[in-house]
């Protein structure tokens, strides 16, 4: 069962104060952001079987949920999901409970942004010079 909020909160699509019914799949994850309003990005990994090669692959999904302010999951944070009716084009999941916080949260975004900083540096192309030629065609 889950444990009841310790704040009150006035949002009717939040599950322990509101109005809004959970159904269906429920899920545990880990918030990666929480930048846009009651809403956090969650995300888990599975194991995919590749039966050709007869080893595992590391899968992982990401879905937007819902944050009720209530429970005010923050990144880094392992929370239980459950399935409700579609509150937006997006977001079909409704935080209902805070498990904890992941171990090596912080390490592995700051090691993530560190590969996208090597990405973007890559060495640029070397223009040749113009010619005398294409010179005189400018003019």
């Amino acid at each position: 069962m889950v444990k009841m909020a310790e704040k009150k909160c006035n949002d009717k699509n939040c599950p322990i104060h509101g109005s809004l019914k959970c159904r269906g799949k429920n899920f545990v994850g880990t918030v990666l952001s929480t930048k846009m309003h009651n809403t956090a990005i969650l995300e888990w990994t599975w194991k995919h079987f590749l039966p050709k090669y007869e080893r595992y692959e590391k899968r992982r999904t990401r879905i937007k949920v819902h944050n009720p302010s209530c429970i005010g999951a923050k990144d880094g944070d392992v929370v239980k999901v459950i399935e409700c009716r579609p509150l937006s084009k997006t977001k079909h999941f409704v935080i209902v409970e805070k498990l904890g916080v992941e171990k090596g949260f912080k390490e592995r975004m700051e090691a993530e942004e560190a590969a996208k900083v090597v990405e973007k540096e890559k060495p640029e192309e070397k223009v040749e010079p113009e010619t005398p030629k294409e010179e005189a065609k400018k003019e």
